[in-house]
């Protein structure tokens, strides 16, 4: 979902460059986001999909989407009532544009970091003791980022917590149990919890 190094490199037809928030707070609000090669938000119809699997409210949750992009999820977590979500963008003009998004939501328990996303979580594996409630990966197919991005963001992931990511060739999931799935088109996507914060 994201530029730069966090784009995706596919050949999907864009959506006019705009992201629509469906649900929470800012439901019907449209984003721009800015025209980086390959950048698309996760569609409404799978971001439907998710937030039913998740429940429609957040209340009190604490999110990480890794690889922001136009912020579509993570802008949806916070519009259902997260109380803090970070977003994770390397490239320059995608950061600006969630910044920009930011400033006209008045979106006070959202973070921005301007980062490499691997880089990031080298950083942050004894920083955040409490944990994320739900972390967000949707890293760009070709780049080989969602295997190590998952071992990185292990220790992030609070007991109960819940990781969703989007994939076309499915990576090792030998050490998550797979919660929920879906496909759209090509694209997989995968709510996982460790096997021992299973219900």
């Amino acid at each position: 979902m994201a530029g730069n190094s966090s784009t995706k490199n596919r050949s999907t037809k864009n959506t006019g460059n705009s992201v629509r928030l469906i649900g929470g707070l800012w439901r019907g609000r449209r984003l721009p986001f800015p025209d980086v090669p390959g950048l698309r938000p996760t569609p409404d119809r799978v971001r439907e999909t998710l937030f039913n699997w998740l429940g429609q409210r957040l209340t009190g949750w604490r999110c990480l989407d890794l690889f922001a992009g136009s912020g579509a999820l993570g802008l949806e977590a916070a519009s259902r009532g997260a109380t803090e979500v970070t977003l994770v963008e390397a490239d320059a003009r995608a950061f600006t544009a969630l910044q920009a998004h930011c400033r006209t939501l008045a979106a006070s328990q959202v973070r921005l970091v301007r980062a490499e996303a691997l880089a990031w979580l080298k950083t942050q594996t004894d920083t955040r003791p409490a944990g994320y409630e739900l972390i967000f990966l949707d890293p760009p197919f070709a780049a080989g980022l969602l295997a190590p991005a998952l071992q990185l963001v292990a220790p992030l992931l609070r007991p109960g917590g819940t990781i969703y990511a989007e994939f076309d060739t499915p990576p090792d999931l030998s050490a998550w149990q797979v919660w929920r799935e879906g496909r759209a088109g090509q694209t997989r996507q995968v709510l996982l919890r460790r096997p021992t914060d299973a219900p």
